[in-house]
């Protein structure tokens, strides 16, 4: 295994201007000594992890990072700038700027380095060395940690001239290499507290004993950044410096790409304060529940964490706690503090929709296959178990379209069920369930799944919210709250709010049935865009939940809606795969692999195979994505296509009516995506004079070829 940096990976004379130029010239450093095997694969992984969050800190430091596939193995280039380069620090430009690369399945041995490095960073005298070494060699070893080199280089002047002695300077650099890397390789919730203990009292026993001092106040934290190699340990060790110097015990559990070890038990009961650092999902964030807590962003950790410290120790004077332990939504497990009830809702509405289309998929392909073996009338088969012939093709139809109705028949149910879950876990599935079989019985349909799923997550939240006697505790998940949660959420079903969802739900269905002419074209454009907008997020999946929605009950129009709404969603990859092939000098090198990748998600009907085009350049791609997809959806409607399949893409075109009109509006649409977004990049291309076949570099960051 070769070493993490090299004399070869360091440029002390670092002349880029921008923050993409100086990823480029380090990156073209690791290609050149073979870690990286695809430079601009490399660069569009960088770009899109700082896109996510800037990467500049306080006190000149850069450290753009990424894990990609295109790392053969964890690696770090080093470059020092004279002028300093912007990176989004809130003090200004960075002249010390790391470069980190690490494979996607990056080894935990070398992840601990790239850790031990994060934490280096925060040491003004290792830093102060890096800004003083003359040689690339000596910067190297001071980054690795060897301790004779780190010992010279530490020992340089400013003046480059280098000691041969052992100053201070470089005994305390010497010195702090092992204490770092032993606090790095103590598992955290084991570490000793980031204040030392007091030494013990020499007098003799026999003196009356002191009063013992009051117990330092104590802090758990936890740390977490998207890529989970630099911020989440550089934020750690601010946080204990910090506590050090403000006499607080602080102990940081540090959720990295490494893995992570939980806080002991007992230490995180015995915290008087809590502090979340982080920017992605905090695990079993459900065991600081009932505690002061400081819930922020990893790069506040960074920057102000003696603030944070005083914060959390002013909450825990004012007596201000979180609430108590209790059950978390799987869709709340991920949510801050101030994800407002929008993204909440739409976040519990996913979970049912997600949950859903497999059973949509599953029982609407069943039945449209009956359809094509055993022809439409085959829904009045009798049951195959009372009447089966095993020569017969219309029995097997009739076999495949009971069992897809079965299957779709758990449609409703499964979303308000799922819609509950989303918000009170285990305990919402029961009245979810029961709620959206109510909804069927009362033909109140998908409206009434959705509804009742929401009634009885609410229901359920609000029980979990009364104060329950400890001996009653152990029954309520299993007993007390499907019991009571059932009883409401069926009343309210059956009696109150049933009977006017199920009269709207057929003001939908009949005007679905009776779309014509300028209204069904209007509506398929809509249903185009949204499909396109988000790819496959939220906006996209109401889309398909309408679509898949009026399958429960089909007409006429449904149809259509199904058609329109799958043609279009077909559209962003296909056009993105169409524009690779026509002008692949437009692209990098990753996305025209990509796009090759992209003819068979687009066919078979994955809107998501879109996104990596999406990411790279939102501005071009998406608008050009959205004017194809309307296109299609207007065409689609106007044609009259009918589909009683929700997925597939051409692999159910025999199923669809009008199917050769139907894969001419995808073909349009396609081209018309394809077309927009190639004419899009191409001014961009010229505006920005880049000679052609000249990678250049765009708004988002991400470089092509122009």
């Amino acid at each position: 295994m070769s070493e993490l940096i090299t004399a070869e990976l360091v440029d002390l004379d670092l002349s880029a201007e921008t923050k993409d130029a100086a990823a480029r010239s380090l990156a073209e450093r690791m290609a050149a000594s073979g870690r990286v095997t695809d430079l601009e694969g490399f660069l569009a992984d960088v770009a899109a992890r700082e896109a996510q969050m800037p990467t500049g800190l306080d006190g000149g430091i850069g450290i753009p990072h990424c894990r990609s596939t295109h790392v053969t193995e964890p690696t770090l280039a080093f470059g020092r700038s004279a002028s300093g380069i912007d990176f989004g620090a809130p003090d200004g430009p960075a002249d010390l700027i790391f470069l980190i690369a690490a494979p996607a399945g990056g080894d935990a041995d070398h992840l601990s380095i790239l850790s031990t490095l994060a934490r280096h960073l925060m040491d003004g005298e290792f830093t102060g060395a890096l800004r003083s070494a003359t040689e690339p060699g000596r910067a190297a070893s001071l980054i690795r940690g060897d301790a004779p080199e780190a010992a010279e280089a530490g020992a340089t002047d400013a003046t480059g001239a280098d000691a041969t002695g052992a100053d201070e300077a470089g005994a305390g650099e010497a010195a702090e290499e092992p204490t770092t890397a032993a606090a790095e390789a103590t598992p955290p919730g084991t570490a000793e507290p980031a204040t030392p203990p007091a030494a013990e009292p020499t007098a003799a026993a026999t003196e009356p004993a002191a009063p013992e001092p009051a117990a330092p106040f104590r802090i758990v934290a936890i740390t977490s950044c998207p890529t989970g190699i630099a911020h989440t340990y550089m934020a750690a060790e601010s946080l204990e410096k910090a506590g050090t110097a403000a006499g607080v015990e602080v102990f940081v559990e540090t959720q990295g790409s490494a893995g992570f070890k939980r806080l002991d038990p007992q230490l995180v009961a015995d915290a008087d304060g809590v502090i979340f650092a982080h920017d992605v999902e905090v695990r079993d964030k459900e065991r600081f529940a009932g505690k002061p807590i400081v819930d922020v962003g990893v790069k506040a950790g960074i920057n102000r964490p003696a603030e944070l410290i005083a914060e959390v120790r002013q909450k825990a004077a004012r007596g201000e706690v979180s609430a108590p332990a209790r059950p978390t939504a799987p869709m709340d497990k991920g949510a801050g503090a101030t994800d407002s009830y929008a993204t909440r809702l739409r976040k519990w509405l996913m979970t049912g929709v997600s949950y859903m289309v497999p059973f949509v998929a599953a029982g609407g392909l069943l039945i449209a296959l009956a359809f094509a073996i055993g022809g439409y009338t085959i829904n009045k088969a009798p049951s195959v178990a009372d009447h089966f012939v095993w020569t017969e093709a219309t029995s097997w139809a009739a076999l495949l379209f009971q069992i897809g109705g079965v299957a779709f028949g758990f449609l409703v149910p499964v979303l308000a069920g799922f819609i509950a879950y989303g918000m009170a876990d285990r305990p919402g599935l029961v009245p979810g369930f029961v709620g959206g079989a109510i909804a069927l019985t009362i033909n109140a349909g998908f409206l009434g799944g959705l509804i009742a799923g929401l009634i009885a997550g609410a229901v359920v939240m609000a029980i979990q919210r009364v104060t329950i006697p400890p001996v009653l505790r152990g029954i309520m998940p299993v007993v007390v709250i499907p019991l009571i949660s059932s009883v409401i959420v069926g009343f309210l079903m059956f009696l109150v709010v049933g009977k006017p969802i199920a009269a709207l739900q057929k003001g939908l269905t009949d005007w679905l049935s009776g779309l014509s002419g300028a209204n069904a074209i209007i509506l398929g454009a809509i249903l185009g865009l949204m499909m396109c907008f988000d790819l496959g997020g939220p906006l996209n999946k109401v889309a398909y939940a309408f679509a898949v929605g009026g399958l429960a009950n089909p007409n006429e129009g449904s149809l259509k809606v199904m058609a329109a709404v799958m043609a279009a969603g077909m559209v962003p990859p296909l056009a993105m795969a169409l524009a690779t092939t026509v002008r692949g000098r437009l692209f990098t090198k990753a996305e025209r692999e990509n796009g090759k990748a992209a003819w068979v998600l687009g066919a078979s009907f994955i809107t998501e195979g879109a996104i990596p085009f999406a990411a790279a350049d939102p501005l071009r791609v998406i608008p050009s994505a959205m004017a194809g997809g309307a296109v299609t959806g207007a065409l689609s409607m106007a044609f009259g296509c009918t589909l009683r399949a929700p997925h597939g893409g051409i692999f159910v075109v025999p199923l669809i009516g009008q199917p050769l009109l139907y894969l001419l509006a995808i073909a349009i649409g396609t081209c018309v995506s394809a077309a927009l977004v190639i004419l899009l990049k191409g001014l961009r291309g010229a505006s920005a004079g880049s000679p052609a076949d000249t990678p250049a570099s765009d708004a988002s960051g991400v470089t092509v070829a122009a």
